[in-house]
């Protein structure tokens, strides 16, 4: 099975690195699936997307995220988000508490919505 390396780091802290059979990312563009082999791209996350990981075992790893950006060669994909954070890690109903909340900024509505948006994806596994 062909494999690439993958980096995927917020400002705050390094989330996960390792060896991956494909990526999933939300950028401004569109949704992107990236394979090993891509040809080299740099691209820039969405306010409030996801980034979904396939390790090379098959499992999905997927996390929210807050804007950044992803760099792809035939070997490697790096995503440097400016905050992100795994699935597993979500409250999911503080996350729907700022959904429902008309006075919660943009940003705080969009992030909320990654949050939501990356459980619903990690549980539809």
């Amino acid at each position: 099975m062909a494999e690439m390396s993958v980096d995927l780091v917020a400002v705050e802290r390094l989330l996960w690195s390792g060896r991956a059979s494909f990526v999933s990312a939300q950028t401004t563009e569109g949704q992107i699936g990236i394979m090993p082999g891509h040809e080299p791209l740099l691209g820039q996350l969405v306010e409030g997307g996801t980034v979904t990981i396939v390790d090379t075992e098959g499992r999905r790893i997927v996390a929210a995220v807050l804007g950044g950006f992803f760099s792809v060669t035939a070997g490697s994909v790096r995503v440097l988000a400016e905050s992100a954070e795994f699935a597993d890690e979500v409250d999911v109903e503080a996350a729907r508490l700022v959904l429902a909340d008309a006075n919660a900024s943009e940003e705080q509505q969009a992030a909320a919505q990654a949050r939501v948006r990356a459980v619903e994806r990690s549980a539809n596994t």
